[in-house]
């Protein structure tokens, strides 16, 4: 199985001011489409060369596993942005958001500090878990919560070429503006 950079639901400039089209044409045009040709070259001849993308990210191990995971984690990511979305969470994950951490202001404060906090490059999550408990989560490198069998929402990469262009070494404005470029019906859906 040969894997393909997915076509954005919106335009380069579409996430202006809030992610540069700059930022977009680097981190996905480059960043996301490198992992993709380095897990296209690692997969042939091994047991994950007619794998799907999820297997790949739940089973595989060293650079399989970091470039499939990277795939995958960033065509969640870019997926989830939208210029004209709905920016809070919608029905019953709103209710879920609500019940675990009180309000979705709250939910959203600890979220950023996950962010925000984690040591290096990685990414932040929100997973639901088998319990349908809601979880945020830290993962170092390439890390994703399918390997731990929940159920990821959202996620936030906190790479620096995620925000760099933009924000150089503030993490704490990206986060900010990142709330801005949420889509939160595409989010709700996933729940």
């Amino acid at each position: 199985m040969s894997f393909e950079l997915p076509k954005l639901p919106y335009a380069l400039d579409a996430l202006q001011p809030h992610i540069s089209e700059q930022t977009l044409e680097f981190h996905y045009g480059k960043h996301h489409q490198a992992y993709i040709n380095n897990l296209n070259n690692l997969i042939p001849g091994t047991r994950f060369e007619n794998a799907s993308l999820e297997q790949i990210v739940r089973e595989a191990d060293g650079g399989i596993f970091n470039n499939g995971a990277q795939v995958w984690n960033h065509t969640f990511y870019f997926m989830s942005f939208s210029p004209t979305g709905i920016r809070e969470p919608q029905g019953s994950l709103a209710l879920a958001i609500e019940s675990r951490y009180g309000s979705f202001a709250a939910f959203r404060e600890q979220f950023t500090k996950a962010a925000v906090t984690l040591f290096g490059s990685g990414w932040a999550w929100l997973v639901k878990k088998e319990d349908q408990t809601l979880e945020i989560m830290q993962e170092s490198n390439a890390g994703n919560p399918l390997r731990q069998g929940f159920v990821p929402l959202l996620t936030c990469d906190v790479w620096e070429h995620a925000y760099y262009l933009d924000y150089q070494n503030k993490r704490p404005d990206y986060l900010q503006a990142y709330w801005n470029i949420l889509d939160w019906k595409v989010i709700s859906e996933r729940f």
